[in-house]
């Protein structure tokens, strides 16, 4: 415990019990925040007559000067050890009086939303680059057919233009649930107390102006007992890494030599060290191991809060490291497959694979239902026993025959099909079948083309809307430091 709470109702405190609560290994983060929250809490308390401008400017010299200091490590946390370092430099007198009209439960809540508004913009800025990076990759690869999955079998072929946009899409509304949240943690509590405001007649909207903050989270409960805005950034972050592993899931399968999709890039592999021939997708296994990291830190931090009495509790000290370690992981993954994607190679032809696996059937069924009015699900039927039979005889569509569907649609219809040989080949033509799904979100290059370009206007607002906010923290920033200036000039000039 420090010092400065020592002598009153306590005594003392155990060593090795001081060390086991304190919090300033993790609190170092939070120090420029908690300077600053100090600094402009000083200057409302000056405002508002609370405390003289001499001491006023006296603590405002002083806790500028921190910035350039190391904090003692072995105070309890960031608050102590700040408010330890005023009082080294001012003495009681002067340095007593930083704490009127605040707790450390309105200052820790107010500081970690200040820390955590960096984060979140830096994390939709990696969101965006990730998007761009995909946005590029797509452009090389409009015209790029390969085969999707479902149930991990080939299903039907799509370009890998339009395989990208679908993470594009992923990713935006990731985005827009980070800028929801930004919304939500943009609130001050300081004002609070430790949960029941203060007597003294403080403002707290002038505070939460110079730190930058949009609003006055009021109710003083509410501001100092609740971390939902951690558990909601933590949710995001959950399902922003789940997004992204599944991203790093397909990328692992499809390199591998069963599958043959795309090729990862040398410097985004590693080998065996044994099996020379390998090359195996360590980075993307990392990130999707990663996930289950950042989904534990969601269910731990939630777990912890769901037990705990209104208010103020040191539990919540023990989740703040998993909203940063959440974070840290997620930007990372997001910054390696940015680097990762517009360096993957594709497989050039899927066409052997695609008369293999018969991903034309669909089509073929299409045909029959769109040309010949067959209910579709009677369709579905003779496509299937086709695809029986040529499997049974070791044949592709591509041995195909008018009197193969005769055969079996009079079995199937008492109905003899006629088909030509040319109607075959364009229901198993790859790019075709592609070019025909032309309805919107398909894969057919011109409508993946248009998505492209809708999607590259929807990355430039979202680029703007960054800016401004990145924008409005930095001015704050600056006025800050310009009150702070302005006092301090002020004082010398009297003097």
């Amino acid at each position: 415990m420090s010092k400065l709470l020592r002598g009153g109702r306590l005594a003392s405190v155990r060593k090795d019990i001081a060390n086991f609560t304190s919090s300033m290994k993790d609190d170092l983060v939070l120090s420029d925040a908690v300077i600053n929250i100090n600094r402009a809490h000083v200057m409302m308390l000056m405002e508002q007559n609370i405390i003289s401008h001499v001491t006023g400017v006296a603590l405002l010299k002083a806790l500028t000067s921190i910035f350039d200091k190391s904090l003692s490590s072995s105070s309890e946390d960031i608050h102590m050890a700040i408010e330890e370092a005023v009082l080294q430099e001012t003495g009681e007198e002067i340095g007593g009086n930083l704490h009127i009209a605040k707790s450390r439960n309105d200052q820790i809540a107010t500081a970690i939303r200040m820390q955590l508004r960096k984060h979140l913009l830096n994390s939709i800025n990696n969101i965006l680059k990730l998007q761009k990076s995909l946005l590029v990759t797509a452009e090389n690869h409009i015209n790029t057919i390969i085969l999707e999955y479902t149930h991990l079998q080939p299903a039907q072929p799509v370009t890998f233009a339009h395989y990208l946009l679908s993470f594009i899409d992923n990713l935006e509304r990731d985005l827009q649930r980070l800028l929801e949240a930004y919304k939500r943690v943009n609130f001050c509590p300081l004002g609070a107390g430790a949960l029941a405001t203060t007597s003294f007649k403080i403002n707290r909207n002038y505070v939460a102006q110079l730190l930058g903050f949009d609003e006055v989270l009021e109710n003083s409960i509410d501001a100092v007992g609740s971390r939902d805005f951690i558990l909601e950034t933590l949710s995001v972050f959950s399902i922003l890494s789940i997004n992204l592993s599944r991203l790093a899931e397909d990328l692992i399968v499809w390199s591998s030599m069963d599958f043959k999709v795309v090729e990862l890039p040398d410097d985004f592999t590693s080998t065996s060290s044994i099996m020379p021939q390998k090359k195996n997708p360590e980075p993307l296994e990392i990130i999707r191991a990663n996930a289950s990291k950042v989904l534990g830190d969601f269910v731990a931090s939630s777990s912890t809060l769901k037990g705990l009495p209104s208010t103020y509790n040191l539990d919540f000290q023990q989740i703040t490291p998993n909203l940063w370690n959440s974070i840290g992981i997620v930007d990372v993954s997001l910054f390696i497959l940015s680097e990762l994607m517009p360096n993957l190679k594709l497989t050039n032809d899927v066409s052997d694979k695609a008369l293999n696996s018969f991903v034309a059937a669909t089509e073929i069924a299409n045909f029959l239902t769109r040309k010949y009015e067959v209910p579709f699900r009677t369709a579905h039927k003779i496509v299937g026993a086709l695809v029986k039979s040529l499997i049974a005889n070791n044949l592709t569509f591509k041995d195909l025959t008018p009197e193969m569907i005769q055969n079996i649609s009079k079995k199937i219809t008492n109905r003899k099909i006629k088909v030509s040989v040319e109607q075959i080949y364009d229901c198993i033509d790859l790019h075709k079948i592609v070019n025909d799904h032309d309805a919107k979100g398909g894969p057919a290059p011109e409508e993946v083309k248009r998505a492209l370009v809708e999607r590259k206007k929807l990355l430039i607002q979202s680029q703007t809307k960054l800016s401004s906010l990145n924008q409005k923290l930095i001015k704050a920033q600056q006025t800050l430091e310009s009150k702070t200036s302005s006092y301090l000039t002020s004082n010398l000039s009297s003097n």
